[in-house]
């Protein structure tokens, strides 16, 4: 009951969004609807940095477990010395769905900070849309005008521009770019190597290997306390639905996924039915974690540093990292080392892995209709891309977290050793924002660094290498038109589809109703929406 309550209340304050923006939209002249919002351009030697804005975004749990808002973190106290903009910080509650409900009520509203960082590539209805009206405002003029730093480079990065584009031409953020191919994995299945010692097993590389092993892993008591209380795996929904946890293994992707040019959708496929088999075979098993539906990070934490799960499906950083400190000094011989991408058959690779593109959608900052002064904005946002800024957000301040050695940036022990005991990841977090993202380029001298332990280096190469990741769709944008009828699909689409999977894996739906499952998703309009995406990846192979 509390799940369809929460269901109902994300479905009406999405309502309440697409209400607002097509209201909006119909109040705008022509003109203002294809520029979102009329901006005079000043002389850039006029404009300053401005003196107070307001900024929307997510406190990630990193930084969350060391601050109260990013006005604590050093690069911003450092910012605010060199700009003298004062920055008012508003972070949403909780995670996933709360801050998206959160996000819609705050569009809904009509009541903007000046800027908003969040995922507008897939804000529904599109950026084009929200551009149309005056949500948030066109930037390709102002970007030009006072973003010298990142107008650069994207002129040296045209691969990089294209993704930041719309088939409409409008660049709408301040975009998050991983500078660096070997920042773009970062995500994988993870494994207790001790464990596996103890048990005297294998690393196993295939679907049937990975059953073996849950397997002694439930009844060995790897832990040693003498009780039953292991818990062999945790894949949590969204670590297959959106990134391919195992599913990858069965040639497809759960989602629309790129398939040498024509869009597929791999949930509909017979493949999807083989994949739930194996889910629901190792959740009756009990080597699925039965709490996979609902965990959060502080459950999936004590699971963890309760000495009691085997494996999950992390980063290397925030995984294996976090982690691996935590746990120093309770356990040390806990060890956490990286799977390959699971196959199917021995030698084979998996259809997908993790892989990020230069740029997502995620973590940027898109300046509202509601800002007074969006040429001092862009001003003050464009510091990150500058060389001063990029030192700043990526190492945070010199002589404090990062001292200069052979002209290369050198975290001090205030991050790698910290005194007050915090994991690397949340060290970080009290300085930079490199580690999790916001609108800067990522150096990949943080993550040469960050990636302190040698099965953090490995993780990059393992998980990259056992994945063939060219289905992974790239970051594509529906039109206005298109945007506004694929989520009229996908709302309710995706809630039957997360309902009925679980069920599925859990026992509460017999796998003999796949075909009524695939039935249904047809009858609700997937097809139409892979049409969609179809349309929105040719005009991107065609930008």
């Amino acid at each position: 009951m509390i799940r369809k309550m929460k269901t109902l209340s994300g479905l009406f304050l999405l309502l309440l969004f697409l209400l607002f923006v097509a209201g909006c939209s119909g109040n705008k002249t022509s003109s203002e609807a294809e520029k979102g919002k009329e901006i005079e351009l000043k002389d850039p030697e006029d404009v300053g940095y401005p003196d107070e804005i307001t900024y929307w975004t997510e406190l990630v749990p990193n930084v969350a477990a060391t601050s109260k808002s990013l006005n604590d973190v050093a690069a911003y106290l450092e910012l605010e010395k060199i700009t003298g903009t004062k920055v008012e910080f508003k972070h949403p509650s909780g995670e996933g769905s709360d801050i998206t409900e959160q996000f819609n009520l705050m569009v809904a509203s009509g009541k903007l900070p000046d800027v908003i960082e969040y995922n507008w590539r897939t804000v529904p209805n599109g950026p084009d849309q929200a551009i149309e009206a005056g949500t948030i405002i066109r930037l390709n003029e102002l970007i030009k005008q006072y973003a010298p730093n990142l107008t650069n480079y994207l002129n040296e990065n045209p691969e990089v521009k294209k993704m930041v584009t719309t088939d409409d031409g409008n660049i709408y953020t301040f975009p998050f770019l991983r500078g660096d191919e070997s920042l773009m994995v970062f995500l994988g299945m993870i494994i207790r190597q001790d464990w596996l010692d103890k048990l005297n097993l294998e690393m196993p590389t295939t679907i049937s290997e990975w059953e073996e092993v849950l397997t002694a892993i439930k009844n060995g008591d790897p832990n040693g306390n003498g009780k039953a209380d292991e818990i062999p795996l945790m894949v949590q929904l969204n670590d297959f639905k959106y990134i391919g946890a195992f599913v990858g293994g069965y040639g497809i992707h759960a989602q629309f996924y790129n398939d040498n040019g024509t869009v597929k959708y791999g949930s509909i496929q017979p493949e999807f039915k083989d994949f739930l088999t194996t889910m629901n075979s190792w959740y009756e098993k009990g080597l699925l974690d039965p709490d996979f539906s609902a965990v959060d990070s502080k459950l999936m934490d004590a699971k963890v540093t309760n000495d009691q799960l085997g494996s999950f499906f992390g980063f290397s950083g925030g995984g294996i990292g976090k982690y691996t400190g935590l746990m120093k000094e309770k356990n040390p011989d806990f060890k956490l080392i990286p799977a390959p991408n699971p196959s199917l058959n021995e030698g084979e690779k998996a259809a997908t892995g993790h892989l990020e593109h230069a740029y997502s959608g995620m973590h940027s900052a898109a300046i509202s209709g509601s800002a007074e002064n969006p040429e001092e904005i862009v001003k003050w946002l464009d510091f990150a891309y500058s060389e001063e800024g990029h030192m700043l957000f990526n190492f945070g301040v010199e002589g404090e977290s990062y001292e200069m050695v052979d002209g290369n940036p050198i975290y001090t022990e205030k991050i790698t050793k910290n005194p007050d005991g915090l994991p690397m990841t949340q060290a970080l977090g009290k300085y930079i924002r490199a580690s999790y993202g916001g609108p800067l380029i990522q150096d990949k001298r943080y993550l040469e660094q960050y990636y302190e332990l040698p099965e953090q280096k490995d993780a990059v190469k393992i998980w990259g290498e056992s994945a063939e990741n060219h289905i992974n769709m790239p970051p594509t944008t529906l039109n206005v038109e298109e945007s506004e009828e694929f989520n009229s699909i996908m709302s309710d689409l995706n809630t039957y589809y997360d309902e009925t999977v679980i069920r599925f894996i859990m026992g509460d739906e017999p796998l003999d109703n796949f075909d009524e499952f695939v039935d249904t998703l047809k009858g609700m309009g997937i097809e139409r929406a892979i049409e969609l995406q179809q349309a929105a990846l040719d005009r991107y192979m065609e930008r």
